[in-house]
C-alpha cells in the first residue's frame, strides 16, 4: 500500500525558512514523479514544485528562486526547502506522487486537474506571519 506522510510544517516569521519532508513508501516501480502542492481555504489546490524520476524539476512562478525541491532515494523521502517565506505562502502543503515516466510539468498539471491520478499525503500546515 502506498503512503505519503508529510512533516516539517509550522509557524514562522516572514523571510524565515522551513523544510518540509515527505516520507514515501509502497512504490515498487522507480518510475515515480513527485511534487508539492498547496491550498488555502476557498481556493483551488495549486502545484508549486515537482521532480520527475530523471531528476528534472518544475517550479511555479510564485515560488521560483525561493523554494527548492529535492529527493533522497535512499531514504525514500521528498523535501521542499522553503526560504524567504512570505505571508502569502501560508497554506496547507501536500505531498503527491504518481507512477509513470511523466515530466515534472505534466505531473503538476495532471495532478491539479485529475487529483485521483496519483497519491496524496494528509498535508502539513505552514503559517507565515508578517
Amino acid at each position: 500500500q502506498i503512503h505519503l506522510v508529510e512533516s516539517g510544517g509550522g509557524s514562522v516569521q516572514a523571510e524565515g525558512s522551513l523544510r518540509l519532508s515527505c516520507a514515501v513508501s509502497g512504490f515498487t516501480d522507480r518510475r515515480v514523479c513527485m511534487g508539492w502542492f498547496r491550498q488555502v481555504p476557498g481556493k483551488a489546490r495549486e502545484g508549486i514544485a515537482a521532480i520527475a524520476n530523471d531528476g528534472s524539476t518544475r517550479y511555479a512562478d510564485a515560488i521560483k528562486g525561493r523554494f527548492t525541491i529535492s529527493q533522497d532515494n535512499a531514504k525514500n523521502t521528498l523535501y521542499l526547502q522553503m526560504d524567504s517565506l512570505k505571508p502569502d505562502d501560508s497554506a496547507m502543503y501536500y505531498c503527491a506522487a504518481a507512477k509513470g515516466a511523466l515530466t515534472a510539468d505534466s505531473f503538476m498539471r495532471t495532478m491539479t486537474d485529475f487529483p485521483d491520478f496519483g497519491y496524496w499525503g494528509q498535508g502539513t500546515q505552514v503559517t507565515v506571519s508578517s
